[in-house]
């Protein structure tokens, strides 16, 4: 299940790399560009909404994992084929929906698996997300040298496919041996009794918020930095790419550590923690300027940034009934979606009037804003409750 969710991160990884080249093919302003990614968010909030109620009252959450899967393979080989904007929006519109249809289905899956080690469990399954999005990067920006983004596009599909193959044997073999938590589902009534308990939750609702500040910050610097690196760094397509797999480096190495410090310690202090480092380093980073250092100074920001990842989904789990984990899980994302939607259209605007060093600034106060949220959440702690009884 790591693998499916790195094929997910892959897909839009690929996708990242390939932003400034697809903008200068087409000859995209900046904000045109960012437009492509908030649609990409738009498209996961939409789905968000109903994607985790689909999953808790219908069950089957294996079957739309491989959907999940599927979706993001045929969308990028499609915008492969393609060389229109207005077709590759709609592509987007696939890859975007089927990542936020992943995550309820898969997430919920592994609570229910493994409900004594979720933040090792969810490190894990985030671990995958951080290899797909140093791969993607490192192979798209390697293949740039050769082929066009195009053929880039198209190549980088093919891993998708085959890992959607391996997801769909191993689910398979859960099932029939006994280990895969029940695909039953609920009935609708019992689903909005269920839900208002959820929603209504001061700490759940908190935690959505807060984490969707964290990832405006991220996803904007999904954005911004591949331009920043290409515009005004100018560095070498195989340099850019080496840089954004810098960024997820330093998740695959916290990601575990991270979960598995959050199963003991308690899930606030792992998250204020990185949150703090995060902010820092994002000012320091736009007063470098050797490639070597910056390539650097991003992989601690990736160390930081990414391992909280694990951590808030785990909070999250341990907030909520174990039966509702798909619709929790879609308010999240739902909730991140809905926010990151604005950090491309906002940041193309800061960076076509004063520049894209100052959108860095940005996304530092977005990142301080969920500083502040977190030291708002309840203080109590399932983890840290349950290891002093």
């Amino acid at each position: 299940m790591a693998l499916g969710h790195g094929s997910t991160h892959w897909t839009f990884g690929t996708f990242y790399v390939l932003l400034p080249f697809i903008a200068r093919h087409l000859g995209l302003s900046y904000a045109e560009a960012g437009l492509l990614v908030a649609v990409y968010h738009a498209s996961g909030f939409t789905a968000s909404i109903g994607s985790g109620a689909l999953i808790d009252v219908i069950g089957r959450q294996a079957l739309f994992q491989i959907i999940a899967l599927l979706m993001g393979a045929f969308a990028l080989l499609a915008i492969g084929m393609s060389g229109e904007f207005l077709i590759i929006g709609v592509l987007i519109v696939f890859i975007g929906a089927g990542a936020n249809l992943w995550h309820p289905a898969a997430i919920s899956y592994l609570s229910s698996r493994f409900p004594n080690n979720r933040g090792y469990t969810l490190s894990i399954h985030a671990f995958g997300a951080n290899v797909g999005d140093t791969l993607a990067p490192l192979v798209a920006g390697t293949a740039l040298v050769w082929f066009s983004w195009q053929g880039v596009a198209m190549i980088n599909a093919v891993p998708i496919f085959l890992a959607t193959l391996v997801v769909a044997w191993v689910l398979s073999r859960e099932k029939t041996a006994g280990r895969a938590p029940s695909d039953q589902g609920m009935s609708v009534s019992e689903y909005f009794t269920q839900i208002k308990g959820v929603i209504g939750d001061k700490a759940v609702l908190g935690l959505c918020v807060m984490a969707a500040f964290r990832t405006m910050t991220q996803n904007g610097l999904f954005v911004f930095l591949p331009l920043y690196l290409a515009d005004v760094i100018k560095v070498s397509p195989l340099t850019l790419g080496f840089a954004l797999s810098a960024l997820q480096v330093g998740g695959l190495i916290a990601a575990p550590i991270a979960g598995t410090a959050s199963d003991h310690i308690g899930r606030r202090p792992v998250v204020i923690a990185a949150l703090s480092v995060s902010t820092v380093l994002i000012i320091i980073l736009t007063f470098i300027d050797s490639e070597t250092v910056f390539v650097a100074g991003v992989s601690l920001l990736g160390f930081a940034m990414f391992a909280m990842r694990p951590v808030i989904h785990s909070w999250l789990m341990d907030l909520t009934p174990q039966q509702m984990g798909g619709s929790a899980t879609s308010l999240l994302f739902g909730t991140q979606a809905g926010l990151s939607t604005l950090t491309p259209a906002i940041g193309g605007i800061i960076a076509d009037t004063w520049g894209l060093t100052s959108v860095f600034y940005f996304l530092a106060g977005t990142m301080l804003v969920a500083n502040v949220l977190v030291f708002m959440l309840p203080q109590h702690d399932p983890r840290t409750a349950s290891a002093s009884d």
